[in-house]
């Protein structure tokens, strides 16, 4: 029994190893990646789910991030990170803090602003099949990164086969938690001011801030 389940172990290793560079997941990524270099800016409300089978956890909670460039403010019931593209704010409104620090592109892996093309660099890729999302038929691809001691092991994206948007996409991390964040509405081209995507500390008197540059 042991050498069978070796055996199988091995023999799904393998078969993923030989598509690690999936063509039919590059075209699919490639076409919508074209898709969002086609929008200046966007808004999108997001519904997220954290799970941990083992550990019995499962939390649920909706947020909204709005991109232009290189620049994101995404807003989470527990706290928002503001991206400039040069410094990065992460507030804490219940400890009525916030955190400040230079944005690092090198280490941010899973920048949100940067989920349609992180697959350019330092991932494998697969094409898994068709599923449907939210009852939208999607191409099932996944993103597996090539360094090892990556914070998340996979990336799983559900990507609309009829105009090519993200629907959702789930990151695996080393702890058996896994992120899911599904797209429930999506503003393209939005007209939004570079100021907005830097944290306004007048605008949050009594807070305390944590100057890490």
């Amino acid at each position: 029994m042991k050498r069978t389940v070796l055996l199988l172990i091995v023999i799904l290793s393998s078969s993923f190893s030989f598509a690690q560079y999936d063509p039919k997941a590059l075209e699919v990524l490639e076409a919508m990646s074209k898709r969002y270099k086609a929008i200046t800016s966007f808004e999108a409300l997001l519904s997220s789910t954290l799970t941990n089978e083992s550990a019995g956890i499962k939390d649920e909670f909706k947020g909204k991030i709005t991109v232009k460039g290189d620049k994101y403010v995404l807003a989470l019931p527990e706290q928002e990170v503001y991206n400039n593209g040069k410094t990065v704010w992460t507030y804490l409104p219940e400890q009525k803090e916030v955190n400040i620090d230079d944005f690092d592109p090198k280490s941010d892996d899973l920048n949100p602003s940067k989920i349609f093309e992180m697959y350019k660099k330092g991932f494998k890729y697969l094409l898994l099949g068709q599923h449907t999302e939210g009852g939208i038929p999607c191409d099932e691809v996944d993103l597996v990164p090539e360094k090892k001691e990556a914070q998340y092991f996979k990336v799983k994206m559900m990507i609309s086969k009829k105009d090519k948007t993200v629907q959702s996409w789930t990151m695996f991390d080393r702890g058996g938690n896994r992120y899911k964040y599904t797209i429930t509405k999506f503003t393209p081209n939005i007209k939004v001011d570079d100021s907005f995507f830097t944290f306004d500390l007048k605008k949050h008197p009594g807070i305390t801030s944590n100057d890490l540059r």
